[in-house]
């Protein structure tokens, strides 16, 4: 059984549904840890989309920093699967505080092996696209790339969405 699964795509590309529709498939309830600071109205109209869309079979979680935790409060055996949405908000509010986001997601990645319930990360794929022009935005495809890698390779399957349509890139053969 998949009891750890990263969901990744491009912005809009269909990872949040998907990931909670698989949320949502064993028992038709799940906690929601969201990571995503309102810092503006834009950003409030997207937080208002994602509860929207979700209805009460939902628990919801806000866990902006500390992740790891809230993974660990929300476990027990047999309970409920849990969807993260998403890791690249919760990097960005760490590089903005300026924490250790490395020391971190080492963190995350060790915590999977751990968990008894589902879990269900979803993040964005930032590194398809033109090198920024600005060293911030560079550190960070950077560090969402590094963080992304470290997840994925302790969960136990990892998805790419693309246009709504997710594929399967994990178990593959990394015998290359």
């Amino acid at each position: 059984m998949e009891k750890s699964i990263l969901i990744t795509g491009g912005a809009r590309s269909g990872k949040s549904q998907f990931a909670e529709k698989l949320a949502l498939k064993p028992s038709g309830k799940a906690v929601y840890i969201a990571t995503a600071e309102a810092y503006d109205d834009e950003m409030r109209a997207r937080i208002h989309e994602h509860q929207a869309r979700r209805g009460d079979m939902w628990t919801n979680l806000h866990a902006p920093m500390d992740l790891v935790q809230a993974l660990q409060d929300s476990d027990s055996p047999g309970g409920d699967p849990r969807l993260v949405d998403c890791l690249t908000l919760w990097l960005t509010n760490l590089m903005l505080s300026d924490a250790d986001w490395k020391s971190k997601g080492q963190e995350l990645a060790a915590c999977i092996a751990t968990q008894s319930a589902p879990v269900y990360f979803v993040t964005n794929e930032v590194g398809g696209g033109i090198v920024p022009e600005n060293k911030l935005a560079r550190a960070f495809r950077d560090a969402a790339g590094w963080l992304n890698q470290t997840i994925a390779q302790d969960c136990d399957a990892v998805y790419l969405c693309v246009a709504g349509y997710p594929v399967k890139v994990k178990p593959n053969d990394h015998s290359f």
